[in-house]
């Protein structure tokens, strides 16, 4: 195969980042006050390994994090941006169809996200930004690509730590999402 090829397989990309660099960001961000537990150290390296491939550097990393930690519905409905995605062809719809299947408190996992995307798929006949944009709207705070993805499967997991900050479920989150909405 010649060098550019689509065919060539994807690269995958290095992931430069450790648990002692999520650990140190949470530090540094008043997330973490003490030693990690075993969960909470656990949950680091997974971030690290999650999240680390996607960022560029230590700052974007710690913006992924913070995307974990920080939720604020109504602020995040302000943003003109937010509207953009909201206002597309059958936002609201996915909307309602993700808090449906959250509702039922089962832990979002890689698993349990695969399913619900799935079923959005087949129910709506969705596939692209109209699918997952809403969907990283609501569970990761703002629309983008799919590294959110992955700060999405960090939510539920860290939710269930005792971190000095708390971090909203994803169920928690599509609940005060709608909430605010209009």
């Amino acid at each position: 195969m010649l060098p550019g090829d689509s065919s060539d397989p994807p690269v995958a990309a290095a992931n430069p980042f450790t648990v002692a660099d999520v650990v140190a960001i949470l530090r540094e961000r008043g997330r973490l006050a003490a030693e990690p537990s075993l969960g909470q150290e656990a949950w680091c390296e997974r971030a690290a390994l999650v999240l680390g491939g996607h960022a560029s550097d230590r700052a974007a990393l710690a913006d992924l994090l913070d995307l974990v930690f920080q939720y604020d519905a109504r602020e995040i409905i302000s943003r003109v941006e937010s509207h953009v995605v909201l206002s597309r062809y059958a936002a609201r719809g996915v909307l309602r169809q993700v808090g449906l299947l959250l509702l039922d408190g089962v832990p979002l996992t890689t698993e349990r996200f695969k399913e619900i995307v799935t079923a959005l798929k087949e129910g709506m006949e969705l596939r692209g930004r109209e699918l997952f944009h809403p969907i990283r709207l609501v569970l990761a705070g703002r629309a983008g690509e799919g590294e959110l993805d992955r700060v999405i499967l960090l939510l539920d997991e860290a939710a269930a730590l005792s971190f000095a900050a708390p971090v909203k479920s994803a169920r928690a989150r599509i609940l005060e999402f709608c909430s605010v909405l209009d």
